[in-house]
């Protein structure tokens, strides 16, 4: 980060005329008006911000409109008289109004009631420090900082911390934790202690805030630069369990006859991060958060192989959509793109571990399709073995599997394929109706063009299918 004086900010703020418009406007109507929040904080930070907040001592809502009027043609003002605010937009200008206020709640809800207030009132019901910043835009005091409680040092010293009593603040909007550990993320800050302690106690009363808020927060940490960071405090500080129990099941080593299996939950964290090092997407990531989420179903004791999780790609592929329905994501080809990949993350595995066949590498290929390579990606990220020998095993033959598949592609064009004999032509050619027939007729190609039997041509496959339905009888 860096230290700002006075100077620097206002060279700062006339680098953009709009902050001493609005600063001009206020002063015509008499009010007090600050530039706050996130904007304030990302000056500090060197990071780009596109959210201007403006709070002012008086009415957001006026302010808003004589900034529009001032603005002139093309600015467009949008007033939510309920939550006395507006929004102000001309071009890429996007500027949030509000008047300061100071806020009360009840026990069971996260909706506050509303008063006016001072600028001091608004900076204390703020989430941190770091967030409670103000500049003022008024023409005498024009880029004085207003921090009354040191979220400059804070940002210097990296740390999250909360303006007034941590307790109050997340019991009052239990959403602030997760926004904690959102921010603890993006900004690769520590939590201050006291703020941490808080988050401990007061972890149950997440539960009176929606799934839609929740998986907000936790897509913010996805798409940060270390979302397994964000997932470590989440777990540490006891949300985890509460608004993710499957993902936090896969922690805990259990030991029998002196074998233990890994713990999953690290393992899967590793995973993660391999992946976001590899460029993988929010949705890439998600496979990865949840390729193992099957093992605490699938889990046994076997005396002569011990720790097994046989089939646990199927149970987390079953899985899958439980989770994005209850988690608020989308239930369309985005989680059915992560149902595949935690399907399929096995089989890479399973091909690299044996002799790499034609054979198993076509159906691998038939099966993932356009997804192939982001398939091979997550399987790669899925070697964490401390076996320096056996890691580069895996990553050598990976390295056939990619070669063979490369092949085979050029080769047979298995991607994607649909046999070349349809199923209308089989029913036209051996005058049947739709039956079981015609199903194993299409299976039984597939299979033969899938295991090298015969090349993926119209002439081939159809004698094979001429020749398999005189062994059924059918003609």
């Amino acid at each position: 980060m860096r230290l700002l004086d006075r100077e620097q900010l206002i060279e700062i703020l006339q680098a953009q005329p709009v902050f001493e418009l609005i600063g001009r406007v206020a002063d015509e109507q008499g009010v007090e008006c600050y530039v706050v929040g996130g904007f304030v904080r990302d000056l500090f930070l060197e990071r780009p911000s596109k959210d201007i907040d403006v709070v002012c001592v008086g009415s957001g809502i006026e302010l808003a409109k004589g900034v529009a009027k001032s603005l002139g043609r093309g600015a467009r003002v949008s007033v939510f008289k309920n939550f006395g605010t507006a929004q102000v937009k001309k071009g890429p200008v996007e500027l949030e109004f509000v008047g300061a206020r100071r806020e009360s709640y009840s026990h069971d809800s996260r909706k506050p009631i509303v008063e006016d207030g001072t600028l001091e009132d608004d900076q204390q019901r703020r989430d941190f420090t770091i967030n409670a910043m103000a500049i003022c835009l008024n023409a005498a005091r024009f880029g004085e900082l207003v921090d009354p409680f040191d979220g400059v040092w804070d940002m210097q010293d990296r740390l999250i911390a909360t303006p007034l009593d941590p307790d109050v603040t997340f019991s009052d909007d239990p959403l602030r934790m997760m926004r904690c550990i959102r921010f603890a993320t993006q900004l690769n800050f520590e939590i201050e202690p006291e703020t941490f302690e808080a988050l401990e106690r007061n972890r149950e009363r997440i539960k009176i805030i929606s799934g839609e808020r929740i998986i907000d927060e936790l897509q913010k940490i996805m798409s940060s630069d270390s979302p397994a960071r964000g997932f470590e405090l989440l777990f540490q500080c006891g949300l985890l369990e509460l608004i993710f129990p499957e993902l936090y099941a896969l922690h805990g080593v259990e030991t029998m006859n002196g074998r233990a299996h890994k713990d999953n939950f690290w393992h899967t964290l590793e995973v993660l991060t391999n992946v976001v090092k590899k460029g993988g997407d929010i949705w890439l990531r998600w496979a990865a958060l949840l390729h193992d989420i099957g093992k605490p179903k699938s889990k046994r004791w076997d005396p002569q192989l011990g720790w097994t999780f046989h089939n646990h790609n199927y149970i987390g592929e079953k899985m899958v959509p439980q989770i994005f329905r209850r988690l608020k994501l989308p239930m369309d080809e985005r989680m059915k793109y992560v149902q595949k990949l935690v399907s399929l993350h096995m089989r890479p595995i399973v091909i690299a571990d044996e002799e790499v066949t034609d054979s198993a590498v076509r159906r691998l290929l038939f099966e993932a399709g356009d997804d192939i390579d982001n398939l091979m990606l997550l399987c790669e990220a899925d070697i964490t073995s401390k076996n320096e020998v056996r890691k580069q095993r895996f990553l050598d033959n990976f390295r056939l599997v990619r070669e063979k598949l490369v092949d085979l592609e050029e080769r047979d064009r298995i991607r994607n394929f649909q046999p070349p004999v349809s199923g209308e032509e089989i029913m036209e050619r051996f005058h049947l109706q739709p039956c079981r027939e015609v199903g194993v007729l299409k299976t039984a190609v597939k299979d033969a063009i899938l295991d090298g039997v015969i090349p993926n041509e119209h002439e081939a496959a159809l004698q094979f299918v001429i020749d398999k339905a005189h062994k059924m009888g059918l003609c």
